[in-house]
């Protein structure tokens, strides 16, 4: 196991108050996470799982970046150029993400909102469809399951998708699910297998006393590690479908339309997800600007949602990186008497759709101290090698 020098004398419980079935364990932890997001929650779940004494600091689990994410699990429509390495990372948490899921909510009894319904590149316009059409090819090339689409067979699949559409794609093996679900799901199993949760922000790792810390910070890991993480705003908005029923949509919707990008996001109890805005600030306003351009390329695409109900419009701040890569592995150089540090954070767009791989590779890399040799492109020190 990765592990720190052992406590000085004296030394105790990291300043807070622990919950949980794990709060009363004798002794510092095996491993405390900084960061109750997914990737914080799922990793503490699968380190407990090996037997480890796990601790989460975090003023409130599941309130920042994952509140205000959609749950596309797409690793095919969300597969850019120059990322080929991030992409076979998402095909492998793809992959996982079935039988985690059964998992989860086998384990906690909740529904965590996942359906297998894939999704559709739909483009408006000429020039939506040459960059539609641009990405799609690329997409084939690296042999990802994706098929070009015409216009009436978009609208097979979606009669009430807008008759001016130009074609797109279709993504069967793209996924979803309800983040806010799965963020309640985690903590419960994560309590259930013994992790404690103490409600106090960290500012210092130095302070920190355990074998191992995790740093499942989000942009916040930036400030903690000196590594290069941002924030990056993100705008998002949620509709309902009048009179409780369920959206008139089932596909996740990827849209191209007058050249702004929208995604759609339908769930079985009426709730649509209109997102997102991709914006270098790190305030977390909602503009009216951002409303304005969602909703328009949103009811552009689907003519129908102009009568569904707004009914939340939130903005939250995504960990990005240079290479829009995730930051995970160990990080060698700590201060005589630290604790050993690993860090996963830098998800950027795909902090959901990565939960699995990295909560897996990370308690891995805990508890045997050997690194998986698919974390080798995402380490920490890949920055600053010459």
């Amino acid at each position: 196991m990765l592990t720190g020098p052992g406590p000085a004398p004296g030394s105790g419980r990291a300043p807070g108050s622990a919950t949980g079935p794990g709060a009363g364990s004798v002794g510092r932890p095996d491993v405390l996470v900084v960061g109750g997001g997914p990737i914080g929650l799922a990793t503490a779940w699968r380190c407990a799982a090996r037997g480890l004494r796990v601790t989460v600091h975090d003023p409130a689990p599941g309130s920042g970046a994952v509140a205000v994410a959609a749950g596309m699990l797409s690793p095919v429509a969300e597969s850019h150029f120059g990322e080929a390495e991030l992409t076979r990372l998402m095909l492998d948490s793809a992959a996982r993400w079935p039988a985690f899921a059964e998992e989860l909510s086998a384990r906690t009894g909740q529904d965590i909102g996942y359906r297998t319904d894939g999704t559709l590149v739909v483009a408006l316009t000429a020039d939506d469809i040459a960059e539609a059409r641009r990405l799609v090819a690329y997409q084939r090339e690296l042999g990802l399951p994706i098929t070009r689409q015409t216009p009436a067979e978009l609208r097979d699949r979606e009669p009430l998708l807008a008759p001016r559409l130009a074609g797109g794609g279709y993504a069967p093996d793209d996924h979803q699910v309800d983040p806010r679900r799965l963020s309640a799901a985690l903590r419960a199993a994560a309590e259930s297998a013994g992790v404690g949760f103490v409600p106090a922000p960290v500012t210092d790792l130095a302070s920190l006393d355990a074998g191992t810390v995790v740093v499942a910070a989000g942009y916040a890991a930036g400030q903690l590690t000196g590594l290069p993480v941002r924030p990056v705003k993100g705008q998002i908005l949620r509709l309902r479908a009048p009179d409780g029923a369920a959206p008139g949509f089932r596909h996740v919707i990827r849209g191209y339309a007058d050249g702004r990008s929208v995604y759609l996001v339908p769930r079985r109890d009426g709730e649509v997800v209109v997102g997102a805005t991709v914006e270098e600030r790190s305030d977390q306003a909602v503009t009216a600007g951002g409303v304005l351009g969602l909703l328009r390329a949103a009811t552009d695409l689907l003519p129908e949602l102009a009568e569904y109900d707004l009914v939340e419009a939130g903005a939250g701040l995504r960990p990005g990186t240079p290479d829009n890569a995730p930051i995970i592995g160990a990080l060698p150089d700590r201060p005589e008497g630290a604790a050993a540090l690993v860090v996963a954070t830098g998800h950027h767009r795909h902090g959901v759709l990565l939960t699995p791989v990295t909560a897996e590779l990370v308690a891995d890399l805990v508890a045997t101290g050997v690194p998986d040799p698919a974390l080798a492109p995402f380490a920490p020190d890949r920055f600053t090698r010459p």
